[in-house]
């Protein structure tokens, strides 16, 4: 049997009450989460892009584009409200997947969902599917497929919303497989485009991919069964041969392993890379610990792991994206000012003259002596020298939000009220997140979505 084939069968066979309990806690987490960085998304200028392509461009204005007046067809409200979610680099990471699983997966189930009329409850179950296809694939052939060059957040997330749109789409085996198939020739994503709008517009077209295949499936249209396994298919052209072989044997798991609830989702409690935020908060504790002042710092050295050169690739950051992917920035800002937050990567250049100072003092180092587990790519440690000769140090560490730190019920609420009350106003936000606490209760997501709509274009 083909890998699609057996993708299928279990996103076809595997029913809500097959899943731990906790999976839907997990989601419903998820989802408050990234409708929370969807809505302060909108209004950011790769959102504002797409929107405009959209309106331009027409559609059955079926889905909601979320913080905006804009309803559209399945396929542009997916894209739109993907990239939305992913614009401040808010939303949580899965370091199986190496990348951004859930605004991916809820932007093309919102959309798909209010096609098709779903309930909350098929919401939920394709969630959890779409993130077992994502993490399954990513936790075979990561971090070699990663550090190639791959924005996994695609590259791979672009299977998972195959497959969570292809369960609320009603598809069956055979369809579904095809939609696997297609999704396969979908999948791109490169990290070159870090610090760039196209970074989250990767978030949004995964999600289109995911919706867009599983509509061409259900009407027919065909892929090899072979498109993930075959000698020339999906593995052999993204994945080493180690990740090959492993993907067997994660396919094995499926159904009997939960990712969802064994590796989580780290969420973030800033508004840049994953990988700043171990010494983001190491910087800060130091910070308020020894009450100090940018001007008694006279260097910082941050370790890293393998992984991170590559993704943190702007050490001297020309634009408010780029800074989201500088380690000397990011520092910098943690040191100076005390906190990293939307106000941190505010357009322009960097207005406090002790962030951009310390800056030229920040340096990053590959540190072999960090684990080295896919779990750990985000950890750091921080060694801070001070001008009268002090050396404070903090060891190595993941960050708050990740899987064994996890932000609490009330941390996660404060969070998406910051990101949607001066969208939607505090009360209308405060009944959101009410309502998500019993998601796979609303018997048609279009309860939902319709709050969701702001008066912005």
């Amino acid at each position: 049997m083909s890998a699609s084939v057996r993708l299928a069968e279990f996103v076809v066979k595997t029913a809500l009450e097959d899943c731990p309990p906790e999976a839907v806690v997990r989601v419903r987490r998820a989802a408050l989460d990234s409708l929370g960085v969807m809505l302060a998304g909108a209004g950011e200028p790769v959102a504002r892009i797409v929107r405009e392509v959209a309106r331009a461009e027409g559609g059955v204005p079926t889905c909601t584009v979320v913080g905006s007046s804009l309803r559209t067809a399945p396929g542009w409200a997916a894209l739109a409200n993907g990239a939305a979610g992913h614009a401040h680099d808010f939303d949580d990471t899965s370091f199986a997947l190496l990348g951004h699983p859930s605004v991916p997966l809820l932007a093309a189930l919102l959309a798909a969902g209010e096609a098709e009329m779903a309930d909350g409850r098929a919401v939920a179950l394709g969630y959890v599917l779409g993130f077992e296809v994502s993490t399954v694939v990513g936790s075979a052939i990561n971090p070699a497929h990663y550090t190639r060059g791959w924005h996994a957040t695609i590259s791979i997330g672009t299977l998972g919303c195959a497959a969570a749109a292809a369960r609320v789409l009603g598809l069956d085996v055979t369809q579904t497989a095809h939609a696997l198939g297609l999704a396969a020739s979908l999948a791109s994503g490169l990290k070159e485009n870090f610090g760039s709008m196209t970074k989250p517009y990767h978030a949004g077209q995964a999600a289109l991919n995911g919706v867009r295949a599983a509509q061409l499936a259900r009407q027919g249209l065909t892929a090899s069964d072979r498109a993930l396994d075959g000698p020339q298919g999906y593995l052999a052209a993204l994945a080493d041969p180690a990740g090959g072989r492993g993907f067997a044997a994660a396919l094995d798991r499926l159904g009997r392993r939960w990712h969802v609830v064994e590796s989580g989702v780290a969420v973030k409690p800033y508004p840049s890379c994953a990988l700043t935020h171990a010494a983001i908060d190491a910087l800060l504790d130091l910070r308020r610990e020894h009450g100090l002042r940018p001007e008694q710092v006279a260097a910082v050295e941050v370790g890293v792991t393998p992984v991170t050169p590559g993704v943190l690739a702007h050490a001297r950051p020309a634009t408010a994206l780029e800074r989201k992917f500088s380690m000397p920035y990011c520092a910098a800002a943690a040191l100076a000012e005390g906190r990293v937050d939307f106000a941190s990567f505010e357009d322009g250049e960097v207005r406090d003259p002790a962030v951009r100072a310390l800056m030229e003092r920040v340096s990053m180092v590959v540190d072999p002596r960090l684990p080295q587990g896919v779990e750990a790519q985000a950890w750091s440690r921080v060694t801070v020298r001070l001008g009268d000769g002090r050396v404070l140090a903090s060891p190595p560490r993941g960050a708050t939000g990740h899987p064994d730190r996890p932000l609490s019920a009330e941390a996660l609420r404060a969070k998406f009220l910051a990101c949607a009350a001066p969208v939607l106003g505090r009360g209308e936000a405060e009944g959101i997140a009410e309502q998500v606490e019993h998601l796979e209760a609303i018997p048609d997501v279009r309860l939902l979505t319709a709050r969701l709509a702001a008066d912005a274009e």
